[in-house]
């Protein structure tokens, strides 16, 4: 099995980067989803087609990481149909993730096109550089959290700007579960049971998947 790469807790000291490790939590896990995001298209079995970065490079690299947090699924999600996958920086736990090094006008066309918006626009990253979290709008992922850093360049990711305990849970689609935990299994960085185990302890997966039925989809 792969290690966890170690994210280092110091702070970034050019505030506008060339790259970035974007962090997803989600479905951008998996390198088939993210790359509608970063080529254009469509991915199997949803109806979005994606315009792509202005940047159009696959990752440098992408490695497994570990944010203190915790993820939770909420909100509806009009691709998916069912919940959006979440992370609460602030909540007690970990959350496992992959980080993707790209360009940064890459993360910021991957941020647009999440809130359904044209990719084309820089982001002004100097705020969460130097504090941790910028809000850049009310929007569910305009919010932008940095986590440290890895060779130098900033451990980015976004979410909402309310916590865990503060929305209604939505237990997210079969399909969607399917590519997030194909995304976790890529990495082989955690086993069958481990990512079972942990996308059921989430909240808003149970009770309509309990730890079994994930098993179940896995095998």
């Amino acid at each position: 099995m792969a290690g966890v790469h170690p994210i280092e807790p110091a702070a970034v000291e050019v505030s506008a980067p060339r790259r970035v490790w974007y962090t997803s939590y989600g479905s951008n896990m998996c390198l088939d989803r993210l790359a509608c995001y970063i080529e254009g298209g469509r991915l199997f079995g949803t109806g979005t087609v994606y315009p792509g970065c202005r940047d159009r490079r696959p990752p440098g690299r992408s490695v497994p990481v570990e944010l203190a947090g915790a993820l939770y699924f909420a909100t509806r999600s009009p691709v998916w149909g069912g919940g959006r996958a979440f992370y609460d920086p602030d909540a007690v736990g970990r959350v496992y993730a992959r980080a993707h090094l790209v360009s940064a006008s890459q993360f910021a066309d991957i941020a647009a096109q999440e809130m359904y918006r044209e990719p084309g626009k820089d982001l002004e990253l100097s705020e969460v550089l130097a504090s941790g979290v910028a809000r850049l709008g009310p929007g569910r992922y305009e919010t932008l959290v940095c986590a440290g850093q890895i060779d130098g360049w900033p451990v980015l990711t976004f979410t909402a700007p309310w916590g865990a305990d503060a929305v209604a849970p939505v237990a997210p689609a079969l399909a969607y579960l399917r590519v997030l935990m194909s995304g976790l299994l890529e990495t082989g960085a955690w086993d069958a049971g481990t990512v079972a185990a942990y996308v059921a302890s989430t909240r808003g997966v149970g009770p309509r998947w309990p730890e079994q039925a994930i098993r179940d989809l896995i095998t």
